[in-house]
């Protein structure tokens, strides 16, 4: 299908759309998160990329989009699995993807598209790949040939390597609806990274864990949704971070107005310990799902930025 046809990810979806449309999408992405929709998404960015009959327009700002039509030859047989440009690695009999399967792909990866304009390599279930065949990956994420894109899809990203989620874009899918960003969660959300930059105090950064757990309870469903909604709000905040920290074009900020803020939390929350903030975030979101105890993971969240 193609991207405006998914629902329940808009933001995530005119990103894509712009990128493509401006020939600045990352050639190494890792689309993570509990929605279903995030391998959708991955085939509907490859549709995208090599469409006979793109449909270009304009998102909410007039910023350029592009979009797959959905209906040509391309379209069709990349919908169908059996466009030769669009490589969909997955687990096997054993439930894992071994480091063959990712030799294949990394040499097939090397040649020019046969009848696309891009290769794409879709790596599904991605936390199942095996330590050697996330190794055997690293150089190919890092650089990858010109006219190829790679990406992970996994809903456990906690389990790849470091320094494999170190090399993509990451972009986070959640459940339609279930856990709403709005400008409550990020303003806790900024709060905690400002208390976080100006103290090390193991004492004093659990006191960041109470702005944390605003609105929650006895830790039910309902209090991991929230403290949920706050993690996701300081993802946001940190992935804009990273964007001013490269110097990319602050058109694509998540956070346009909260500029003044980002700018003061890039003085602290930049490079590595971004990176770290994100894989903490990541492994937070994935405790919750699998219903830790949210003030555990308040706690431990302010620990580790």
């Amino acid at each position: 299908m193609p991207l405006r046809d998914i629902t329940g990810h808009q933001r995530l979806v005119e990103l894509l759309e712009r990128s493509i449309a401006g020939a600045t999408l990352p050639p190494s992405l890792l689309f993570a998160g509990p929605a279903k929709a995030k391998r959708e998404a991955a085939l509907a960015v490859a549709q995208a990329l090599n469409c006979l009959e793109p449909r270009l327009s304009s998102d909410g700002r007039g910023a350029p989009t592009t979009d797959a039509c959905g209906t040509c030859a391309a379209c069709t047989r990349i919908g169908r699995g059996v466009h030769p440009d669009v490589v969909v690695v997955s687990p096997g009999d054993s439930g894992a993807i071994k480091i063959d399967q990712v030799r294949d792909i990394v040499d097939r990866a090397a040649f020019r598209p046969f009848e696309g304009r891009r290769r794409v390599v879709i790596v599904d279930e991605a936390d199942a790949l095996m330590a050697p065949a996330q190794n055997a990956l690293l150089k190919t994420l890092e650089e990858p040939p010109s006219r190829s894109v790679f990406i992970l899809v996994t809903g456990r990203p906690d389990l790849l390597l470091a320094t494999v989620r170190s090399r993509c874009i990451r972009l986070w899918f959640t459940e339609p609806g279930a856990l709403e960003v709005d400008a409550e969660a990020r303003e806790i959300a900024q709060r905690v990274l400002a208390h976080a930059s100006t103290t090390t105090d193991p004492g004093r950064r659990i006191d960041g864990a109470k702005e944390l757990l605003a609105k929650t309870g006895a830790g039910g469903a309902a209090d991991r949704d929230q403290l949920a909604s706050h993690l996701l709000a300081m993802s946001s905040l940190v992935r804009d971070i990273e964007v001013l920290a490269a110097g990319a074009d602050p058109a694509i900020l998540a956070n346009p107005d909260a500029r003044p803020a980002l700018d003061q939390l890039l003085r602290t929350f930049k490079g590595e310990r971004a990176r770290n903030a994100f894989s903490t975030i990541d492994r937070a979101l994935v405790a919750l799902d699998r219903n830790a105890g949210v003030k555990v993971v308040a706690d431990w969240v302010v620990l580790q930025l």
